[in-house]
C-alpha cells in the first residue's frame, strides 16, 4: 500500500457567544488536523498530493553572544493555516510532478503573501482573496511554461486551497477536488466541480443525477497547467464546531455525501476521520488515488472531561 499521512495543527472556526471559553482565538492545543493519501487498489502511481501548514512570524538568529540554544529560533503562535489538495490529471504524462509542483509553488507564493496580511482587516478581505487567486493563476502559468519547455506532455493538476486567518476562511479551487464543511450537523459543499458534466448541468442540459452517471463528470473544464484554468473563489466565516474536509475525487467516487456527513457528525479525531474515509474508499474498490484532509477544533468540555 502506497500511503502518505501527516498530522498537525489547523483551525476553521470562530467564537460562539454561548461558550465563554471560546471567546478568544483558538490556541495550538485546540487544533486537530490530519491528511492521508493512498494510491488505491488500481492505479500504479499516486498522483495526489496534499499539504497542511501553519503560518507564523519567525525570528531566525544568525549570530548572538547568547548561548547556542538560548535563542536559536523564535516562532510566534500560529497566525493562520493553509490546506492544499491537488490531483494530477490522469491523462497527463506527469500528473504526480504537476500536483507536486503546484503545491510547492503555492506554498512559496502564499508564504510571501502572508507577510502583507498578518493582521487581517475586514476591509482587506477582497484584496486578499484576489491575491490568492493571482497566486493560483501564476502557478498555472508556471506549469504551462514547464510543460512547453519539457515538450513531452502537459503538466496539469487540480488544486483546492483553503487559507484560514481567524475568524475567516478563503477558498480557491481549480478542477474537481472538493472542499466540504460540516456546520450544525449538515454537510455543505463549498467548492464547485469544474467538469464538462457540471457545465452541462449549469446550462440546463443535464440534471445533477444524470451528471453523476455521465462519463463527462471525469472530464475537467479547468485545470492548472491545462488548456484553461478558471479559479473559483469564496470567503466565509468560521465557527468553533465547523469541520473542514478537502478531498480528491478518489473519495467521492466510492463514498457518498450522506456517508461523509455521517462520519463527520461522529466528531472523531481528524486522523480517525481520514483513516475511516480512506479505508471505506479502498474497501469499495479504490479505483483511483484517494486523498483526504480534515481540520477541526477540539471541544474542550468533552475532551477535558468537564
Amino acid at each position: 500500500m502506497d500511503t502518505a499521512a501527516a498530522g498537525g495543527n489547523g483551525a476553521m472556526s470562530s467564537p460562539v457567544s454561548q461558550h465563554p471559553q471560546r471567546s478568544s482565538r483558538p490556541i495550538a492545543a485546540d487544533v486537530d488536523v490530519f491528511g492521508l493519501s493512498d494510491r488505491g487498489r488500481v492505479r500504479t502511481e499516486n498522483q495526489d498530493q496534499f499539504l497542511i501548514g501553519s503560518l507564523h512570524k519567525l525570528l531566525r538568529v544568525h549570530q548572538t553572544s547568547l548561548g547556542e540554544h538560548d535563542l536559536s529560533q523564535v516562532v510566534s503562535e500560529s497566525r493562520g493555516f493553509l490546506f492544499l489538495v491537488a490531483d494530477g490529471v490522469g491523462g497527463a504524462l506527469h500528473g504526480r510532478e504537476a500536483s507536486g509542483a503546484a503545491l510547492r509553488a503555492i506554498a512559496e507564493y502564499v508564504t510571501h503573501l502572508m507577510t502583507l496580511y498578518r493582521r487581517m482587516d475586514p476591509q482587506q478581505e477582497t484584496g486578499f482573496l484576489e491575491e490568492l487567486e493571482r497566486t493560483v493563476r501564476r502557478t498555472h502559468r508556471d506549469l504551462v511554461s514547464r510543460g512547453e519547455e519539457e515538450g513531452d506532455g502537459a503538466l496539469a493538476t487540480t488544486l483546492t486551497m483553503v487559507a484560514v486567518l481567524w475568524p475567516r476562511a478563503y477558498l480557491v479551487q481549480v478542477g474537481d477536488s472538493r472542499c466540504y464543511r460540516l456546520r450544525d450537523s449538515r454537510l455543505e459543499l463549498m467548492s464547485k466541480d469544474q467538469t464538462m458534466a457540471q457545465a452541462l448541468v449549469d446550462a440546463g442540459a443535464l440534471t445533477p443525477a444524470d451528471a453523476e452517471r455521465s462519463p463527462l463528470r471525469n472530464v475537467l473544464s479547468s485545470a492548472l497547467g491545462g488548456p484553461a484554468a478558471t479559479p473559483m473563489t469564496a470567503s466565509t466565516d468560521c465557527r468553533w464546531d465547523d469541520v473542514l474536509l478537502l478531498c480528491t475525487d478518489g473519495l467521492t467516487k466510492h463514498v457518498s455525501e450522506a456517508e461523509i456527513q455521517d462520519v463527520l457528525r461522529r466528531r472523531l479525531s481528524a486522523e480517525d476521520t481520514c483513516r475511516h474515509l480512506v479505508d471505506t474508499a479502498l474497501a469499495r474498490g479504490g479505483s483511483d488515488n484517494v486523498t483526504v484532509v480534515v481540520g477541526r477544533l477540539r471541544t474542550r468540555e468533552r475532551e477535558s472531561g468537564a
